[in-house]
This record gives structure tokens, C-alpha cells and sequence, in this order.
């Protein structure tokens, strides 16, 4: 029996480990010379670490908000409310890149009104930080919501017998003891932006300079120029481990620096 499940595990770890091992053979081993397209390699770098960038930083001014309500109030449809919150993580990336057009485009629900005052979000910087924002944000609500939601109220209670008003006790309490969740929550939400592809394209378009982020490029170069659709990727692939290493780094923490949360053993 011990046989059998080694050789499966042995199977699974293979088709998991060897696709990536190859990822970096191919891109060593294609001919050419990069430097003809290292400027829009460059290009969607920048684009895409820069949306990304914004895309963290509206996460983290709205999602955190939102991931406290859910997590310490309630209030009617809260359920629902949640679903809908949570369902982008499922979504198929074309279906949310129609929502988002439907929504926002030029003749979205609330495209048509913002048409009128001459403002325009599809196919734009703002598009691909909208496609990314809604796909990542779910995320890091999770993560925030779960951590928010172990904190015994007694704490809560306890401070406002001290005379702490809701948001001494969310600066002083609630923020500390959840800040390492946060950061988790926010580098898996940044790794699944950097990521986006289907909601982009579908928005934001691909537009050279303008919204081709690194997904994008992969996409367009994929039939003109292998070698720069390889080192894309493998830039992805290196992000998307330095962004795990993040992760692992802080589980290590909380190994060396127990959760004060967590129960006596």
C-alpha cells in the first residue's frame, strides 16, 4: 500500500514540479536576441508592477473596511453579500471581464451616465486596474475577514469599559494583532493581479504601452517572437515565487512568534 501511494505522490510532485523546470530549459535554450523587443518587455514590466501597485493600494483602503463589517457586524442580505464578495475567485475570467464591460463600458450601467461627463473607462490604465482589483480583492477579504473574526469580542468589550471608542479599538487592537494576515491576504491578492489575464484583455484591451501588462505581452508575442513570450514568463514565474517566499517567510514568523490568539495547549 505504502508502494502505491509513494509512486502516486511521486507522479503528482513530477507533473507539478516538471512543467516549470521546463519553463526555464525552453527560455535558456530558444534562439535569438531579445534586445529587438527589450523595450516592450520593459514597457509591460513597468505597467504591470505599477497597476499592480494601485490595484494593492485600493484593496487595501476598501477591501479592509468591507472585511470588518463582514467579519463584526450584522446587517441585512449579509449573506448574499458575501457571495458576491467571494464568487470573482470562482469566476471564469471571461465572464468578469463582460461583467466589468457590461458594468463599466460605454454602454454599462454606469458607463452611461460617467459617458455623459466625458469620462471614459474602458480600455484604459483605469480598466486594468479595475479588472484587477476585482479579481484580487476577494483575496485579501478572506484573509482579513477570517483573522478580524477570531479576535474575541471580549477585547472589544474590554476597551470600551476603558473608555476606547470603535476606531482606538480597530488602531490600537484589532490592526496589530491582524497586520500579518493583512500582509498575507495582500501579497496573494497582488500575485493573482499580476496574474490577470482574460478580465484584462476583455476591459482593458491590449493596448501597447497603455494596457499590455505582462500577461498581455505573453499573449501578443506568443506567435511573432517565442524567446520574449518565454522571459515574460519566466519574469511571471519569478515574481510569482518571490511572492510565495513572502508567504512562507511569515508562516515561518508565526512558528518563531506564536499567534497571541491562538489557544493555550
Amino acid at each position: 500500500m505504502e508502494g502505491v501511494t509513494a509512486v502516486l505522490a511521486l507522479l503528482m510532485a513530477l507533473f507539478l514540479i516538471v512543467p516549470l523546470v521546463a519553463l526555464v530549459w525552453r527560455t535558456l535554450m530558444l534562439p535569438g536576441d531579445v534586445a529587438m523587443q527589450q523595450g516592450a518587455i520593459v514597457t509591460a514590466v513597468l505597467l504591470s508592477l505599477g497597476s499592480t501597485a494601485v490595484s494593492a493600494l485600493l484593496i487595501i483602503l476598501l477591501g479592509t473596511p468591507l472585511a470588518y463589517f463582514l467579519a463584526r457586524r450584522q446587517f441585512p442580505l449579509k449573506r448574499l453579500v458575501t457571495i458576491f464578495v467571494e464568487i470573482p475567485i470562482v469566476m471564469p475570467p471571461i465572464v468578469a471581464g463582460m461583467a466589468l464591460l457590461s458594468a463599466f463600458g460605454r454602454r454599462g450601467l454606469v458607463g452611461i451616465p460617467l459617458s455623459k461627463l466625458g469620462i471614459t473607462l474602458s480600455f484604459s490604465f483605469t480598466a486594468v486596474v479595475l479588472a484587477q482589483v476585482f479579481v484580487a480583492s476577494p483575496f485579501y477579504i478572506r484573509a482579513v475577514q477570517s483573522r478580524f473574526e477570531a479576535i474575541p469580542r471580549e477585547l472589544e468589550q474590554a476597551a470600551a469599559v476603558d473608555g476606547a471608542g470603535r476606531w482606538l479599538y480597530f488602531w490600537h487592537i484589532m490592526l496589530p494583532l491582524s497586520l500579518r494576515a493583512m500582509l498575507v491576504g495582500l501579497i496573494l491578492s497582488w500575485a493573482r493581479a499580476l496574474g490577470e489575464f482574460g478580465a484584462t484583455i476583455l476591459f482593458a484591451g491590449n493596448l501597447n504601452g497603455r494596457t499590455q501588462t505582462m500577461p498581455l505581452l505573453i499573449y501578443s508575442a506568443l506567435e511573432r517572437d517565442l524567446r520574449v513570450t518565454f522571459i515574460t514568463a519566466l519574469l511571471l514565474l519569478g515574481l510569482a515565487f518571490f511572492a510565495f517566499g513572502l508567504t512562507r517567510w511569515l508562516a515561518g514568523l508565526d512558528e518563531e512568534d506564536p499567534d497571541p490568539l491562538a489557544s493555550p495547549r
